[in-house]
């Protein structure tokens, strides 16, 4: 059985797939805003090894929780689960100056894939809805965009295809893969998604914990379990390595060759 750190999982997919693991007698480490969230993290989750606090919304705690996550040993596997929607009418900025969205969505993913000790499998969770995304990363701060929520979303959503991919060439002892759970009803979903919720969770716990051989490759994407066609740029090198480079100097951390 593997050890799993899952981040956003006081509800939701995280939530979700955190119990499924903890039912098939994984060590779980849960991942919570703030203290009042790891509580109730616990109460979902009452079998789960422990539950670390971070604000992904800040670079600072962003840190102390790959911190955190260090100081209690190697990872087999990493979920990078939490996200807000693309329902934010305006533009949130972080006490570090950045788009909300992007700060939790794209550059958290970043700073704790850079500074945690490489697990055996790292899971990115993004969405359809990337292949909307604006692969130019021209603007990927909103600087001169007028704010438009969904495309930040959509933005966010391909930036996680991009560390993905980009993970799997770097890293080639680490199987690196991202998936889409569907349009399901959770509180980032909205109650009217199609979508079963039953399954939304089932890929990454799958990814994260399988033996399937198609789990212990990397570079795949994937929803219900079956590899889906991406954002036609996400595979390109090129593109994977700017918005790397952009991270890089955005949040002074460097991703370890």
């Amino acid at each position: 059985m593997g050890r799993i750190f899952i981040t956003g999982s006081s509800d939701g997919l995280g939530m979700m797939a955190a119990k499924l693991l903890i039912q098939q007698g994984h060590q779980v480490v849960l991942h919570a805003r703030n203290q009042d969230r790891a509580e109730e993290a616990l109460q979902a989750n009452p079998k789960a090894e422990a539950v670390l606090t971070g604000d992904l919304a800040s670079i600072s705690e962003t840190i102390d929780l790959a911190k955190k996550v260090n100081k209690l040993g190697r990872f087999d596997a990493v979920i990078h689960n939490a996200a807000v929607g693309y329902r934010e009418s305006r533009k949130i900025m972080t006490v570090d100056g950045l788009p909300h969205v992007f700060a939790i969505n794209s550059l958290s993913p970043y700073i704790l894939t850079a500074l945690i000790e490489k697990p055996k499998r790292l899971i990115y969770m993004s969405s359809g809805l990337h292949r909307d995304g604006d692969s130019s990363l021209n603007d990927i701060l909103w600087e001169q965009r007028n704010w438009n929520g969904f495309q930040a979303y959509a933005d966010s959503k391909l930036h996680n295809v991009l560390l993905a991919f980009a993970i799997a060439e770097k890293w080639k002892d680490v199987a690196s893969n991202a998936l889409e759970p569907g349009w399901v009803a959770t509180k980032m979903g909205g109650a009217g998604a199609p979508d079963s919720l039953a399954d939304a969770s089932l890929t990454q716990v799958w990814l994260a914990s399988s033996m399937d051989p198609e789990v212990l490759k990397s570079g795949g994407y994937y929803y219900h379990k079956k590899p889906r066609a991406v954002h036609p740029d996400a595979r390109n090198t090129g593109v994977q390595e700017r918005f790397i480079d952009k991270c890089a100097e955005i949040s002074g951390i460097t991703l370890p060759e």
